[in-house]
C-alpha cells in the first residue's frame, strides 16, 4: 500500500462497510467481508529481501523505506556506493550532514581524511565499495547547524537488512568496519575495537574482515601530535587490505 493510498485507507473502508449496510449480502454474514491484511511491501522490515536483486534495485527500495523514524527528519536515504563487483567493503557508521545533503557515502570531511588514507595505504578508493551501518543521517539541531547525533539499537536494527542485502549481493572477499557501531552490526553487540581493532576475522560466508576507528574519530582528535599518531596507526590498518 502506497502513502497516499494509507492515508485514505480509513475512508475506503467506511465506505465499504456503510455500502454493505445499506445492501447487505443475504448469502454471507456481514462480519466475514472484512478486508484482508495487505501483503507486505519491500520497505516493510518483516519482508524479506530477495537475493537476486540488483544494487540499483535496492538503492530504490531503501529510499522508501520507513521502518524507522529516522527517514522523516533526513533530506534522503544514503545507499551505498562502488563497483557491484568490488572487492573491498567499507561499512562506516551512518551519514553526516553534508552525506545528507548529497546523498553519497563519505563526501564530508570524514570521507576526505578517508581517501587521503586509502591513497597513502595504496587502496584505490574507486575500486571499493562504500556503504554505512544505518543509511539516514540522525541530527540534533543547534540552532542552524544540524549536528550528529547516534543512532540507537533500534534504528540500527531497522536499518540492518539493507546491510545486509548489500553484503549478499556483493559478497566482497575483504571487509574494513570503520567505527565500533559498524563492527558490532558485522562482528556482533560484544565486539570491543579497541581491544580487537586490527585484527582479520573470517566471516561465515568466507570473507575476512577487521575493524579500525572511524576517520571523523581522527578528526575530533585536538591535540596535533596524537592526530598524526592516530592518523598513522589508521593508515597502517587500511594498509592490511594489502596483504590478506
Amino acid at each position: 500500500m502506497g502513502v497516499e493510498s494509507a492515508r485514505y485507507a480509513p475512508i475506503f473502508a467506511f465506505a465499504t462497510i456503510r455500502k454493505e449496510a445499506v445492501m447487505p449480502d443475504r448469502t454471507e454474514p456481514l462480519t466475514r467481508r472484512l478486508p484482508r491484511k495487505p501483503a507486505p511491501s519491500r520497505t516493510d522490515p518483516d519482508s524479506a529481501i530477495p537475493d537476486n536483486v540488483t544494487l540499483a534495485q535496492l538503492r530504490e527500495a531503501a529510499a522508501r523505506c520507513r521502518a524507522c523514524p529516522l527517514w522523516r527528519p533526513a533530506t534522503q536515504t544514503v545507499f551505498g556506493e562502488g563497483p557491484a563487483r568490488a572487492r573491498i567493503m567499507l561499512i562506516g557508521e551512518q551519514p553526516g550532514d553534508q552525506e545528507d545533503r548529497s546523498g553519497r557515502p563519505f563526501v564530508g570531511p570524514a570521507g576526505q581524511l578517508l581517501d587521503r588514507a586509502l591513497a597513502e595505504a595504496g587502496v584505490a578508493r574507486q575500486a571499493v565499495y562504500l556503504t554505512n551501518a544505518v543509511k539516514h543521517f540522525k541530527f540534533e539541531r543547534r540552532g542552524k547547524r544540524r549536528l550528529h547525533a547516534r543512532a540507537n539499537a533500534a534504528e540500527q536494527a531497522a536499518c540492518r537488512r539493507w546491510l545486509d542485502a548489500e553484503l549478499r549481493r556483493l559478497r566482497p572477499r575483504q571487509i574494513v568496519c570503520l567505527g565500533a557501531m559498524a563492527a558490532q552490526a558485522v562482528f556482533g553487540r560484544a565486539f570491543r575495537l579497541l581491544r580487537e581493532r586490527g585484527a582479520w576475522r573470517e566471516l561465515p560466508d568466507g570473507a575476512m574482515a577487521f575493524a579500525t576507528v572511524h576517520p571523523a574519530y581522527l578528526l575530533r582528535l585536538r591535540d596535533p601530535a596524537e592526530r598524526e599518531a592516530a592518523y598513522a596507526a589508521f593508515v597502517r590498518d587500511l594498509r592490511l587490505l594489502r596483504h590478506a
